[in-house]
């Protein structure tokens, strides 16, 4: 503790060396309106993705030209999923095997790194990225593979606190980029695919201490923490086997595996819930609540105050973890969700009312479509895996679903622009062959009682760039591309879209019109979203490149379709050329 108490001290003492400017609890709730800095993943806590800034725009986007792109070396490539962050004149940026750097914003210079020491015995569901590191104060915080939180210096790179969040024997891990929302450090955790217990915890971002930790699996107690660390209890989430069979609650997933976003006018923080466990649906009876959903948590009490669940009893493994966006609509605040059942949602972000829903891909086989009045799927029964039980026992009838559990969008967030009105949405078309097996738990353990094969579904294409009108449904526009999206979106005042593909390319579109105006060959695949700030009038644009994560893992007949991809690992910053 002694350590800790010094190394804050030593934060503390650096945080007013001239030049530094500590990140405050007023700058990251202006993070999306301020260009000279990136401060939080999503550009801002809504996650709205959206720069007001211009000076690059349509009429001369084809003019970027690269400023400077640094390697991130060894023999650590593997998937890069990371949103750099721009601050005090150097991006922090997360690499593949909880790797952290703090770069010089204007040459690329490596002003110093952390490696973190990983266990041999880590089981990171998919691929071993990061996605990103949260500021607070001088410091920067990121989580790793075997669940934990580090929080670091942001001029030494020196370990200020280091916290543990869970067991990663029993296959809890963390890559999401934390959120940082009325001074409380919040983070989900993964492995819904081993039965851990999907949760949100808050924390003293400055000590790393735990505050409050709410679970979003029904039946599991939340508590509160007092400054000595004494927990009291704070509520059941939900009501215990209300929606669960038995015991089942007691590893049910529900994994918060892409972090949350916030928004200050309602004062809540928005997590989405990944699947319920095991995948065999036949074994829990119920909507197994909260799983597959979206849960709205009162920041300063840690109560979920609604949630809205996309896929009620879960069977194709569609993670409800997609961001939700809040947004002006009709002079009300409202919230939208591309979710993996390839539905968009729109509800209203103050009480998860659903306003529309409506699909945005084009074949969807296991719902007919979303019933306005209730909120729930009308499902197709016959889509759902059989049960082993009705059969030999061994195996249960295959059925074909589309999309499949990689989703009609994955982890690649969406953007939004208040001056088009629309979503900018990666999009993948794929179905699957998937069946259900009997399974039991075993901690540490794969626990998911299915198999499954990805197949596309089009000869053209799979992935899709959709611009999606979330008053009507309408898909504005789209730009159609062979290898699926897997990368995030940023949109502009200039009128820009921003994505990155498989195939290496970064490019811009029209936000109105879809037409590509400018693209770059980075090098590897483009699995990341990128940011862009300005310094000194003369604004940037930086994407992370190294093609992985969980299509060549999982992809099935998808992954040797793309196996030609090439691994990689580096950051890309644009300038207009003068």
């Amino acid at each position: 503790m002694k350590l800790k108490t010094l190394s804050l001290l030593m934060a503390a003492g650096l945080a007013s060396f001239a030049g530094h400017t500590a990140v405050t609890d007023a700058m990251l709730a202006n993070d999306a309106k301020t260009t000279g800095d990136v401060l939080s993943w999503g550009i801002g806590t809504e996650g709205q993705r959206f720069s007001p800034l211009k000076t690059i725009n349509t009429k001369n986007v084809g003019k970027l030209v690269p400023a400077w792109s640094f390697s991130f070396g060894g023999e650590k490539q593997r998937g890069q999923e990371s949103q750099p962050l721009v601050h005090n004149g150097k991006m922090f940026v997360t690499g593949s095997y909880s790797r952290i750097y703090a770069l010089d914003v204007k040459t690329g210079k490596k002003l110093w790194k952390y490696e973190h020491r990983l266990p041999e015995g880590i089981m990171p569901c998919c691929d071993v990225i990061n996605r990103g590191a949260a500021l607070y104060d001088n410091l920067v915080i990121f989580a790793t593979l075997d669940a934990q939180l580090v929080a670091l210096n942001q001029e030494t790179g020196e370990v200020v606190w280091k916290e543990k969040i869970d067991d990663y024997a029993a296959g809890y891990s963390a890559s999401a980029a934390p959120l940082i929302a009325e001074g409380l450090l919040l983070t989900g955790v993964s492995g819904g695919e081993f039965g851990i217990v999907g949760r949100v915890e808050a924390r003293n971002p400055k000590t790393g201490d735990l505050v409050w930790v709410r679970p979003t699996v029904e039946g599991h107690m939340g508590y509160t923490y007092d400054k000595d660390g004494n927990k009291k209890e704070n509520g059941i989430s939900g009501t215990r086997n209300a929606t669960w069979t038995g015991d089942l609650w007691k590893t049910g997933g529900a994994a918060t595996w892409l972090g949350g976003t916030y928004d200050a006018k309602t004062g809540l923080a928005y997590f989405g819930t990944g699947n319920p466990a095991p995948w065999n649906s036949h074994t829990r009876k119920g909507d197994n609540l909260f799983s597959s959903a979206t849960v709205a948590i009162d920041v300063k009490t840690g109560q979920i105050k609604w949630h809205y669940q996309t896929t009620p009893h879960d069977g194709w493994d569609f993670d409800g973890v997609n961001e939700f966006v809040t947004f002006d609509l009709n002079g009300k605040r409202m919230g939208a969700k591309a979710d993996r059942n390839g539905f968009f949602y729109v509800l209203d972000a103050t009480n998860g009312k659903l306003e529309n829903a409506f699909p945005f891909v084009k074949k969807i086989t296991w719902a007919k479509g979303i019933d306005l009045k209730t909120g729930r799927p009308i499902e197709n029964p016959e889509s759902r895996p059989g049960d082993p039980a009705a059969g030999d026992g061994k195996k249960g009838k295959t059925v074909f679903s589309a999309p499949s559990f990689l989703g009609g969008k994955n982890q690649m967030p969406m953007a939004y622009s208040p001056n088009t009105g629309l979503f900018y949405v990666p999009a993948n078309e794929w179905g699957m062959d998937i069946w259900n097996e009997p399974i039991g738990y075993k901690k540490g353990a794969a626990f998911l009682g299915a198999g499954f094969t990805i197949k596309t579904v089009f000869d053209d294409y799979i992935g899709a760039m959709r611009a999606v009108d979330p008053k009507t449904g309408k898909i504005v526009w789209e730009v159609k591309n062979n290898a699926p999206l897997w990368g995030g979106v940023l949109t502009t005042a200039g009128d820009l879209v921003f994505w990155g593909t498989p195939e290496g390319y970064l490019q811009a579109a029209d936000a109105k019109t879809g037409k590509i105006l400018w693209k770059f060959q980075t090098g590897s695949g483009v699995v990341a979203p990128p940011v862009t700030w300005e310094d000194k009038g003369e604004q940037y644009v930086a994407v992370v490149s190294g093609w992985g994560g969980a299509v060549p893992l999982w992809g099935g007949e998808v992954a040797k379709k793309v196996n030609f991809l090439e691994q990689g690992g580096s950051v890309w910053v644009f300038k207009l050329v003068k």
